[in-house]
């Protein structure tokens, strides 16, 4: 037998013919001749080389012979497949269902989590991934076309984006409980001058954000420790090796719970923004369309709450 010469028409014949229970009819609901169901079938049964019809007890139709049952349960699958086919092909042109890549700065990982489940919750049929990296990577994976949405603080200049304020992104200065300015209200630039500050590399938002803060402050040179992480740095500030710039997005746990307290510097907290962003030259699909007009409607409810001093 030869697979890739049977057809959907001669499929469809044996259907056809098995639902109708004659040749004639089955003509008559495919809109075909008599003769052409007829040739369908007979190219099969040579294809197969087994006969698929046999004539009724009353010789009024066709029935199906053993081996006809066989093609006509498999033809059943197979119509059933390209039905479900079509009903995934539609959903999809609606955006109901298909893939979407979240690409989130590091800082964001800490609400993603649970956005990302209220999203999977809201269109059960759309797989959301969600990839977390710096900031250089994030804009990496808009600009090779590898994530479909991002969010982070600042948009870039390039690639050129479409970007969608998401709610406002606190910033300030973390230090332990116990730390010698906790008590101190508020905080001179001299006294924060003597201080380490704990900080990620170069390059990202948190620390471009702190670099002008404190240029602002400080009209000479001030100490910086680089960590590769927040939760790094964190763990060290609590360990009493430095103060820190951060997100306090970040530290909502820590806060609460009193691990960590803000310093009541000048002009903290800085209130920035999230931005939800895509590669305004990649076209936009419509399960990313809807993925994105889901988050705007939750209009920053999913950011974590925040009481800054």
């Amino acid at each position: 037998m030869r697979p890739d010469l049977i057809t959907l028409k001669q499929l469809r014949a044996v259907l056809a013919v098995a639902e109708t229970g004659s040749i004639t009819a089955a003509a008559q609901r495919l809109a075909l001749s008599v003769p052409a169901v007829h040739n369908q079938i007979k190219l099969l049964e040579e294809n197969t080389g087994l006969p698929l019809l046999r004539r009724s007890a009353d010789s009024a139709g066709s029935d199906l012979t053993e081996a006809g049952f066989i093609v006509h349960d498999a033809a059943q699958r197979i119509a059933a497949m390209l039905v479900h086919m079509g009903d995934d092909l539609s959903a999809q042109s609606r955006g109901a269902s298909g893939r979407v890549v979240l690409s989130v700065v590091s800082t964001a990982k800490y609400f993603a989590p649970r956005l990302v489940k209220a999203l999977s919750d809201q269109m059960p049929g759309i797989e959301i991934a969600l990839t977390v990296g710096n900031r250089e990577r994030v804009i990496a994976d808009l600009d090779r076309g590898v994530a479909d949405l991002a969010i982070m603080g600042r948009p870039p200049r390039k690639p050129v984006v479409d970007a969608f304020p998401l709610g406002p992104h606190p910033h300030g200065l973390i230090a332990p409980p116990d730390h010698p300015l906790a008590s101190r209200s508020p905080l001179t630039p001299d006294e924060l001058h003597d201080q380490v500050f704990l900080s990620r590399e170069v390059g990202s938002g948190t620390r471009i954000l702190m670099e002008r803060y404190l240029a602002e402050l400080f009209d000479r040179g001030y100490a910086v420790a680089v960590m590769d992480s927040n939760e790094t740095i964190k763990q060290a500030v609590m360990a009493g090796l430095g103060i820190a710039f951060l997100s306090l997005h970040t530290v909502t746990e820590e806060l609460r719970e009193g691990r960590l307290i803000q310093l009541a510097a000048p002009g903290l907290p800085i209130s920035r923004h999230w931005f939800l962003v895509r590669a305004a030259a990649d076209p936009e699909r419509p399960a990313t369309a809807n993925l994105r007009a889901a988050i705007l409607r939750m209009d920053g409810h999913f950011l974590p709450a925040i009481q800054t001093r």
